[in-house]
């Protein structure tokens, strides 16, 4: 399975800058408009870069955060300055547990070492994160291909095979290949005529991520407003719906964009299978259920100013609420593991409620 392209220019969503002590990102925020790369330089380049969703997706968020303390530790690598740099990199997205994992291995790795020693190992620790997140997304695809081939083998000869997404969970999110989308690319590339339907994820859009790169690797889609997707499921114009997770916890409830829960219900109701696709970081096995996940809560003006295109074809901004209006902006929503068909994690999948089975290691008493 092939790594992603930009204007047919294999491209990872976040690299080392050779000979520079700084990483290049993609900037989504300027997506699907322009493309446009943001160099960062310093912790505090890191942390706003999470914060403001330049980077987004939980696999994508951890390895920038891994990133973000070899930033920091340019400047000063002692024991206040690594703390530091992990508090302040921790406080930048509540939800996505793939940070907190990625900040955890971080410390754990460094601590241990003398000062002297920590700014190269921290930089060889978060190229590992990185380079560990492609080789997983890749087996990922593979697991969900052997999801997808039978379920195009029952369409018959010359049907496509209609998947359904939420949000973007493709290599636009981790740094490589995708989660979500990881199984669809396997499944374009192994020759299935595939069709994506595009959910367009109101209020931050990040759908039109996802069509913009499946634009870009050639695999056919249409884009839906997110209430679209019930009628479809209905009508049986869907196959398989696969989202991606910002986190799962041990019971198997999985946190993902808001809008996921309501597709998973229209999924179990019209009897089409509801896959969840994440690597081992986005697993929270000390997180007993979904009740325990924090729900970050975002800024109103998401909801209040929408952003786009104008008729010279630059960036711009149209307010359709007032700015006193209320508005909630929850992120993120919970589906119980009991609407998810299975899990698709770079050892295998299985039911949400038996993700101990491929990870062994993780039961207790």
């Amino acid at each position: 399975m092939a790594g992603m392209k930009v204007n047919n220019v294999p491209t990872r969503s976040i690299w080392r800058v050779e000979n520079h002590a700084a990483v290049d990102i993609i900037d989504q925020t300027a997506l699907p408009h322009a493309y446009r790369v943001l160099r960062l330089a310093s912790l505090e380049d890191a942390a706003h870069a999470i914060r403001s969703m330049q980077v987004r997706g939980a696999p994508l968020i951890g390895a920038t955060a891994a990133y973000g303390v070899a930033l920091a530790l340019l400047r000063d690598a002692g024991d206040a300055a690594l703390a530091n740099a992990i508090a302040t990199l921790g406080g930048t997205r509540p939800t996505a547990v793939n940070l907190h994992w990625a900040l955890a291995r971080m410390q754990a790795h460094l601590m241990p070492l003398p000062a002297i020693e920590r700014g190269a190992a921290a930089w060889r620790e978060a190229e590992a994160i990185a380079d560990e997140d492609v080789a997983q997304n890749r087996a990922i695809g593979e697991h969900g291909l052997a999801l997808l081939r039978p379920l195009a083998e029952k369409r018959g000869p010359g049907q496509r095979l209609d998947v359904m997404t939420h949000c973007n969970a493709g290599w636009l999110a981790t740094v490589d290949h995708g989660t979500a989308l990881a199984p669809v690319y396997a499944a374009f590339d192994a020759g299935i005529d595939v069709r994506v339907w595009v959910s367009e994820t109101r209020p931050r859009n990040q759908g039109l991520l996802t069509a913009w790169e499946l634009q870009q690797h050639g695999v056919p889609h249409t884009v839906i407003a997110d209430n679209a997707a019930g009628l479809l499921l209905a009508r049986g114009e869907v196959d398989a719906v696969i989202v991606g997770a910002d986190r799962i916890a041990a019971n198997g409830d999985v946190a993902n964009k808001v809008g996921t829960y309501l597709k998973a219900l229209a999924a179990k109701e019209a009897g089409v299978p509801f896959y969840v696709a994440a690597p081992r970081s986005t697993l929270d096995f000390g997180c007993p259920a979904g009740d325990a996940i924090p729900i970050e809560e975002r800024e109103g003006d998401e909801l209040r100013v929408v952003h786009g295109s104008g008729g010279d074809g630059r960036p711009a901004a149209l307010r359709q609420l007032a700015k006193d209006e209320a508005v909630a902006n929850p992120a993120f929503d919970v589906t119980p593991a009991r609407f998810v068909s299975a899990v698709i994690t770079e050892r295998g999948s299985a039911a949400a409620a038996a993700l101990s089975t491929l990870y062994p290691e993780e039961r207790h008493g």
